[in-house]
């Protein structure tokens, strides 16, 4: 037990991938860009329509099959990608030291009266069983978790990683991951009766935009540090996996 911490560090540095210069190819460059403005657009735009909140898992997942076929296209590489198989393990290790305490937290506010309010969330409250399995089984999973990861974690920061530096790609992603969620943040502020007025409605968006882009870093730390889309991944699907079932967990023992 004594050797695991020095072995996981050694694994985990041996998997990082080394640092390439930055390419001025205008392909490259054009690629990285269409990726921002896409996915900028996206969850704001096509989330608006009915089409695509009836088929949101399958519409999402050919999104996401769409962008790794733009991405290979590219010559973004599966390691690129973190998507190479002898870097799993190494993701799934770090996800999960990762997603065990959000898992943790989420269960004890569940199950402690002073938080349950904290956890109120009208977009479940209507759901029946049926219904939240399939909110926590496959809609979140394959169209937000799957979909999001592969978007920004995978195509988007390989291809920034490509055309900038580190820390500006880094920036730049997780800008662009916080502004994919203004449309999802004023709708919940709406189910929740919250921010009534325009100015606070403003004040709810731009802070979860900050916040969702702060969480983008964190996200594409994980990434970065086991070379796998498992690690983020893993997080992502204990935050939003696990939200909804400590909200309807939450209302039952409250009733």
């Amino acid at each position: 037990m004594t050797n695991l911490a020095p072995r996981l560090q050694s694994n985990l540095a041996s998997r990082r991938p080394a640092s390439n210069p930055v390419s001025r190819s205008p392909a490259d460059v054009a690629f990285a860009a269409a990726v921002c403005l896409v996915l900028a657009g996206y969850n704001n735009l096509a989330g608006l329509q009915p089409w695509h909140r009836r088929w949101y898992p399958a519409v999402n997942a050919l999104a996401a099959a769409t962008l790794l076929g733009a991405a290979a296209a590219s010559g973004l590489t599966p390691a690129d990608l973190g998507l190479r198989r002898d870097q799993l393990r190494t993701g799934i290790a770090l996800g999960s030291a990762a997603a065990a305490p959000v898992v943790a937290a989420l269960a004890l506010a569940a199950l402690t009266p002073a938080t349950q309010p904290l956890l109120d969330d009208q977009r479940v409250v209507g759901l029946d069983r049926r219904q939240l399995a399939y909110q926590v089984l496959l809609r979140i999973p394959v169209g937000t978790v799957a979909w999001e990861e592969i978007a920004f974690r995978g195509v988007l920061q390989a291809a920034l990683r490509r055309v900038l530096t580190e820390p500006a790609a880094t920036v730049v992603g997780s800008v662009v991951f916080g502004l994919w969620h203004v449309r999802p943040t004023a709708e919940a502020l709406a189910a929740n009766g919250l921010a009534t007025t325009r100015g606070a409605r403003i004040a709810g968006v731009t802070a979860a935009v900050a916040g969702t882009a702060a969480v983008g870093a964190l996200l594409s730390l994980l990434r970065d540090r086991s070379g796998s889309l498992a690690a983020p991944v893993l997080l992502h699907l204990a935050a939003n996996g696990t939200a909804p079932l400590a909200s309807a967990l939450a209302r039952t023992l409250r009733r």
